[in-house]
């Protein structure tokens, strides 16, 4: 992955983490909110000073949270969420809440159902479940306190209210078992299709390489040249001139019968790496048809056009194919320039009727139908 992909995912991670830190903070001051109307009802045992200063400290709490988010420090943390320090921390506020609601404890008892609700998705069952027993051991820790302190107003109430607890919290930890299971499903699912799709991909550019490429030689093939070749020429600008040659390796039928079409073969292949080391990058040369090929020279002249053709048949004369031997390699072209009021069609007849010349002339030389091409 890129560092420009991997800076757009952390965003997009940060951006949901701070949606999900909203919501959070939202149900905080909801809660807070049902504790202030229990004190003002009379519902709350102790001093309002009490609320107000933990009202406070929730506040700072989610403030400090809020903070080191928008820092993206949490990135660096194998849980960049901070779920399971949010849901601990959310069970001890809670708790310090309930310690002084009396008979209007059983009220905000689901509120503990809440907190663990955001773990439900992103904690692993173990997590979970240890979230979970901090809830249960918080909420009956504080009757048991209360209990030995004899505070207890309705002891039968109180143990309803834990074993309440207990069910729900099991029941919420079976179900965040299942969504972790089909989520786990769902992930291997993306992935199998995601090698699938890079499969197919792989295929299709192999399949794209196959048609557009000659098995033999591994240059372009005929038809993927004229495509090139037409894009080219609707991008010439007046002014500009691209070169255009066919190319014919001299006396070929005569290496099949007397070498074999294994040697000939061979020879394609030697013409095929000669030219493409006296090529640029930009050159496109293609296998036009049995022992004919086409090249392209974009933003070239007459002069340079002429040099490159010339040090191409140079180099094949001299060339001597891998593992076998073969005399008198030779090869002749004809060559013209593309312009942009030119007709590809028309450019490749010139240039046939120069290789023809070539041929005629002798073969091992290169021709030019520069007339009709503007040069």
């Amino acid at each position: 992955m890129s560092a420009h992909s991997r800076k757009f995912t952390s965003q997009a991670l940060q951006q949901l983490l701070l949606k999900r830190f909203a919501m959070a903070f939202a149900s905080y001051v909801l809660t807070i909110a049902l504790v202030w109307l229990a004190v003002l009802v009379d519902l709350y045992q102790g001093a309002a000073s009490r609320v107000l200063i933990g009202s406070g400290l929730v506040l700072f709490s989610q403030l400090v949270i809020f903070v080191w988010l928008r820092s993206g420090y949490n990135l660096k943390l194998r849980d960049p969420s901070l779920t399971e320090a949010q849901v601990l921390l959310g069970v001890c506020w809670l708790t310090f809440l309930l310690s002084n609601m009396g008979s209007g404890r059983g009220t905000l008892l689901m509120i503990y159902v809440l907190i663990l609700l955001f773990g439900v998705f992103q904690l692993k069952p173990r997590v979970f479940a240890r979230c979970a027993a901090f809830a249960f051991c918080s909420f009956a820790g504080l009757n048991l306190w209360e209990a030995y302190q004899q505070e207890l107003a309705e002891p039968v109430q109180a143990l309803l209210q834990v074993i309440a607890l207990f069910v729900v919290l099991s029941w919420l930890y079976l179900f965040a078992r299942y969504i972790q299971g089909l989520s786990q499903i769902m992930r291997n699912r993306r992935f199998a299709l995601q090698a699938h799709q890079d499969t197919l991909r792989g295929m299709m550019r192999q399949l794209e390489t196959q048609a557009s490429t000659d098995e033999l030689t591994g240059l372009f093939n005929r038809r993927h040249f004229l495509q090139l070749a037409g894009r080219e020429l609707a991008a010439l600008a007046p002014g500009q001139q691209h070169g255009l040659a066919l190319i014919d390796l001299d006396y070929f039928k005569r290496i099949n019968d007397t070498y074999g079409h294994a040697v000939g073969d061979r020879v394609l292949q030697t013409f095929a790496a000669v030219a493409q080391s006296c090529l640029r990058d930009g050159d496109i040369l293609a296998r036009y048809g049995g022992e004919e090929f086409v090249l392209l020279l974009p933003n070239t002249d007459v002069d340079q056009f002429s040099a490159c053709c010339e040090r191409l048949r140079e180099a094949f004369a001299r060339a001597e194919p891998v593992g076998v031997q073969v005399d008198g390699l030779s090869l002749s072209a004809g060559m013209t320039l593309l312009i942009a009021a030119d007709a590809l069609d028309a450019a490749l007849l010139r240039a046939d009727q120069a290789l023809y010349r070539a041929k005629r002339d002798g073969r091992n030389r290169c021709a030019a139908a520069w007339e009709g091409s503007g040069a």
